[in-house]
């Protein structure tokens, strides 16, 4: 936690009375903390936290990210094939505001077919926008997202240093 000082001004009766406030901030050099405890299953097995505890900062909130591409290319067909641009498509948003894996705090995955097997075939390009990381994962079974051919959609929200 870093200390700050700051000048107040306060009206008392027609006079300005300035006084010197002393406020703590948040250092966002505080690690974002990844748990596991084993009370509850063992997420990182599977490649995710079943708790994530970080201090304040200053969060984004990267909107769904689907596969779309941003030259127009076709979405794949497959889920495997739209999880792949997803995560590239996850990756550029993070690097567009100067973070990385180690920032994700959140990330919730919409699935138009969440099952084990669905679940299997995306954690493998999950595990690589996490790089080592595990942040917290929620997967949501939808019954559609922005576009009829679209099978997945991540939204992250990232604790940015």
């Amino acid at each position: 936690m870093l200390k700050s000082k700051y000048l107040r001004t306060v009206m008392v009766g027609g006079a300005a009375i300035i006084t010197a406030l002393t406020a703590t901030i948040p250092s966002f050099a505080q690690p974002i903390t990844h748990l596991n405890p084993s009370t509850l299953p063992d997420a990182a097995a599977a490649g995710y936290s079943q708790i994530t505890v970080m201090e304040a900062g200053k969060l984004a909130f990267i909107s769904g990210q689907v596969a779309w591409r941003a030259n127009g290319e076709p979405v794949p067909d497959t889920l495997s094939g739209q999880t792949e641009v997803v995560v590239a498509n996850a990756q550029a948003a993070l690097k567009a505001i100067g973070a990385s894996a180690k920032n994700i705090v959140m990330v919730r995955a919409y699935m138009t077919d969440l099952r084990p097997e669905t679940i299997a075939e995306v954690m493998p390009h999950l595990n690589i926008l996490f790089d080592g990381h595990l942040p917290s994962l929620t997967g949501v079974g939808v019954t559609a997202l922005a576009a009829p051919d679209l099978m997945i959609e991540l939204e992250m929200t990232v604790r940015l240093d």
